[in-house]
């Protein structure tokens, strides 16, 4: 009984989230690799013209983005986003254990598609149509470079000498880094964006 006591004393939050920043602090080589990745990708999906054939079916993806949120209510669109960016970043980080390919291509897919999709606000509607993204983007935008970084680093654990060791490191710093900090993050986001789209829509 006394040990469960002075185990439960010993689990502090404040504790648990200072670890989770400071192991994203030493994560930061991959996710300045991966914001690099996404930013080089953004700049190609605004510059570069698909095919006819890609730029059709990323246009339908959108439409079925849209066509899904369609009649939602407010409350309905915030759970929507958040629950399906808590999707996508956990697959980020636990799926980055692959050698890391999975951040990475997800990294370059985000990258083009807000690129793409940049390129078509401007068109429609004007270089300033850039500053409504800027919302959605400030709390959501960190929590994927964090989560995709740390997937990328997942990866990494074959090549140590102490494998099992490492990668038990990893992954219990990524379950608490996702916990803590990602989610929060994405849930804010999910807030405003789900707001936003509601009054503007």
């Amino acid at each position: 009984m006394k040990k469960r006591q002075k185990a439960k004393k010993k689990f502090n939050l404040l504790n648990e989230y200072r670890q989770s920043w400071k192991y994203v602090k030493e994560s930061k080589r991959f996710i300045y690799f991966i914001l690099g990745i996404f930013l080089l990708f953004a700049v190609v999906g605004f510059t570069f013209p698909l095919p006819q054939d890609f730029y059709d079916r990323l246009i339908n993806y959108l439409k079925q983005l849209l066509e899904q949120t369609k009649g939602m209510s407010q409350f309905e669109l915030i759970k929507f986003i958040i629950f399906n960016n808590v999707k996508s970043t956990f697959f980020g980080i636990f799926f980055g254990v692959i050698l890391g390919i999975f951040p990475l291509v997800s990294a370059l897919a985000n990258g083009y598609v807000l690129g793409f999709v940049s390129l078509l606000s401007v068109n429609s509607a004007g270089v300033t149509s850039l500053w409504k993204i800027f919302p959605h983007g400030i709390f959501e935008l960190p929590a994927i470079f964090i989560s995709l970084g740390l997937g990328l680093k997942m990866g990494t654990f074959i090549f140590k000498k102490e494998k099992l060791k490492t990668f038990e490191s990893y992954l219990i710093n990524s379950v608490r880094a996702f916990l803590l900090i990602v989610i929060p993050l994405l849930v804010i986001a999910g807030i405003i964006e789900g707001t936003l789209i509601a009054l503007t829509g």
